[in-house]
């Protein structure tokens, strides 16, 4: 773009003032877009922490027969008979340290059949945790699969390596064509404090920064218009000279 010299300032051409313009707009627009998607989210955000603390405290209900984000961390309570040999050991990252999840089939009466996550133990316990043998009352929070892997890993079943809690994976590898198949139940801590597996051990977290972002995309907006304004105040005054 071509600019001409007055006064030893080189005045801007009119396609350049105009190319400014058009990219100040883009930005400007750009960024205050941004901004207000984040304060969208900030209130979606806020209404999920809102209805899954509401979920987590309330009276446990019976199970579904399936389950969508709406029912994810529902409190919810089952009665039926475990399977101990078909259990299957997730790894597990803990505020207890490694080690594995214990993923146990139980048997309703009705022949249906649903993992429970029975808790948390550590990689020498692996063999050596509780196996009660009669009908038992689980009360815990109802949690999604989890399919494909976790920890940057992909579920090995023929190996029997699991990385994530994958119902339909994990079902599948041990025979059980009747298992609720779309989620698992992570089980309240046993009252007993010595107790293996440790249950209750459920991470509810949900990261909330849309505010700090929103305000990042306001601001640069902002800066935006305010180095454009000064622009053109600098060719508003070397039009006059």
């Amino acid at each position: 773009m071509k600019t001409a010299e007055t006064g030893g300032h080189r005045r801007r051409s009119p396609a350049f003032l105009i190319g400014l313009t058009l990219i100040a707009l883009l930005l400007f627009s750009g960024f205050c877009a941004l901004g207000a998607w984040q304060v969208q989210r900030l209130a979606w955000k806020r209404d999920l922490i809102a209805r899954v603390d509401s979920r987590i405290h309330a009276a446990p209900v019976p199970i579904p027969a399936s389950a969508t984000r709406d029912d994810e961390y529902r409190r919810v309570t089952v009665t039926g008979t475990f399977l101990h040999d078909k259990s299957a050991l997730v790894q597990a990252s803990t505020v207890r340290g490694a080690g594995y999840w214990v993923l146990t089939p139980l048997r309703r009466a009705d022949g249906s059949i649903l993992l429970i996550n029975r808790g948390f133990v550590p990689p020498e316990a692996r063999n050596g945790y509780d196996r009660p043998q009669s009908t038992v009352r689980i009360t815990g929070l109802l949690r999604l699969t989890e399919p494909g892997g976790g920890f940057l890993r992909d579920n090995d079943p023929a190996a029997n390596r699991w990385y994530s809690r994958d119902v339909k994976a994990i079902a599948t590898a041990r025979g059980l064509p009747n298992a609720i198949s779309s989620y698992f139940i992570d089980a309240d801590a046993d009252p007993s404090p010595n107790s293996l597996p440790v249950g209750g051990l459920t991470v509810i977290n949900f990261p909330n920064n849309h505010l700090q972002y929103a305000v990042t995309w306001f601001t640069l907006a902002a800066m935006t218009l305010g180095a454009y304004m000064l622009v053109m105040r600098q060719t508003g005054k070397d039009r006059l000279e």
